[in-house]
């Protein structure tokens, strides 16, 4: 009798064991979660509520990702950013992004910049994505911006493909003179200012948040470290290398005054699967 507790217990613990691993990358890859912030400014007049969505990867949330959107559309956002990597670029199948755009569209305004994939995928494909995008109906901003009122709110809404290092680093060859010239100039208003930039690392590791004079920026890439470990974090992220701890969230500048927003995103293309680590919307209200 005591052996064969034992062997059961044993087996028990073994289900626990392989089922657990499971179950976390099957939420990881067809769960949605939504992460909610609120960003205090003297310089918001009148409330604006943005949803951020990123690094889609191709993936899917329910039939034509109906999932998604009634989630997005529950948030009644003013405004819908993405930042980038809405498709893969070794995947010539362009409509599961085209087709998720033109369904927000008729939820809110969408303003998209591009990530490494869309920008990989032109050069592999041949293909115009910023028309793409704009025939769905969002506004694709590639160094550019819009002038815009919101809610009574006026907002600069700007977009870059591309590191953003600080103006300091011109000194030393390493800042990209054309994206210093952009961010030099969207910067120069009155207006909030609220730039879509698919890379966060110099913004973090170079001190762009402190540097540049943004009040809001909106930032995916990392997909949160793809693996997060308990009391840990995200394991690994390009450009951060291993357990670099800031893969997700709302980071401030020293002065409070401006701030990152940084999400874990909702595909990847890795090869390690995203584990412990669901996709998320995230949902920012500007106050």
């Amino acid at each position: 009798m005591m052996q064969r507790w034992k062997w059961k217990n044993i087996l028990f613990i073994g289900l626990i064991l392989l089922g657990v691993p499971g179950i976390s990358l099957f939420r990881s890859k067809y769960s949605l979660g939504l992460s909610e912030y609120e960003i205090c400014s003297s310089r918001i007049v009148s409330d604006i509520r943005i949803v951020q969505l990123t690094d889609l990867h191709n993936s899917t949330f329910g039939d034509n990702n109906a999932d998604l959107i009634a989630l997005v559309q529950e948030q009644n956002p003013d405004l819908i950013l993405i930042t980038g990597d809405q498709l893969n670029s070794g995947e010539e199948n362009t409509s599961i992004a085209t087709d998720s755009i033109s369904a927000l569209c008729q939820i809110a305004p969408v303003y998209v910049s591009l990530g490494n994939h869309e920008v990989e995928y032109q050069q592999s494909y041949n293909t115009d994505i910023k028309a793409l995008y704009e025939q769905a109906g969002a506004t694709v901003l590639e160094r550019e911006y819009v002038d815009t009122e919101v809610n009574g709110q006026q907002l600069r809404i700007g977009g870059i493909y591309g590191y953003c290092l600080p103006a300091r680093y011109l000194e030393t060859n390493e800042a990209n003179p054309e994206e210093c010239a952009f961010l030099s100039e969207f910067q120069d208003t009155d207006r909030y200012t609220v730039l879509l930039t698919h890379m966060p690392v110099c913004w973090l590791i170079n001190d762009g948040i402190n540097e540049w004079d943004i009040d809001c920026v909106f930032s995916g890439h990392v997909h949160g470290g793809e693996v997060i470990l308990p009391f840990i974090g995200g394991l690994y992220a390009p450009d951060f290398g291993w357990f670099p701890g800031k893969l997700e969230g709302v980071y401030a500048s020293d002065d409070g005054t401006k701030n990152l927003v940084l999400s874990r995103g909702l595909g990847t293309t890795e090869v390690i699967p995203r584990f412990n680590n669901i996709p998320e919307i995230v949902v920012v209200d500007l106050m």
